[in-house]
């Protein structure tokens, strides 16, 4: 005599998958009961009012502002002398640790005291603990790495 094909495990999958079926069809004439209740009202619309702001209502065409295409600039602003004196790439500050055996080191910035790490492939002069100079900060792994650092005499 054969084995029955049917085991526990499918057993269970169709016990979940039939109270799944019945559980869907229980939320379905619960959407439709309450549709019935309330009654429809169709769509509803959501509009965007002259500030930007979602309403209910339309918005009032004589609010709305025209704007020529001409009139729309899509580029990056001019810098002015004074823009660019106010970002200067290059900084100056103090050696505050170096150790060459192993090729890296820390400078403190000058203007706000910010310590930042710099490596011997960096440097364009060979620098010690004390130095005054000068370098330029670029975006590292950790955070902000000094490069192009150089003396200041």
């Amino acid at each position: 005599m054969a084995k029955s094909q049917q085991t526990f495990n499918k057993s269970e999958k169709e016990k979940k998958r039939l109270k799944k079926r019945e559980d869907k069809r229980k939320k379905m004439e619960a959407r439709k009961a309450e549709k019935e209740e309330n009654g429809t009202d169709g769509i509803q619309f959501a509009y965007v009012d002259h500030n930007g702001n979602l309403t209910d209502t339309p918005p009032d065409p004589a609010l709305k502002v025209k704007v020529k295409a001409a009139n729309i600039e899509v580029s990056i602003p001019k810098t002015t002398d004074e823009d660019r004196e106010a970002f200067d790439p290059v900084r100056t500050g103090t050696v505050s640790f170096f150790d060459s055996s192993k090729g890296f080191g820390f400078i403190i910035d000058g203007e706000n005291n910010e310590k930042y790490f710099c490596h011997v492939s960096g440097l364009r002069d060979e620098i010690v603990e004390g130095n005054r100079v000068s370098f330029e900060l670029e975006k590292g792994q950790r955070g902000m790495n000094a490069v192009k650092v150089t003396l200041v005499k």
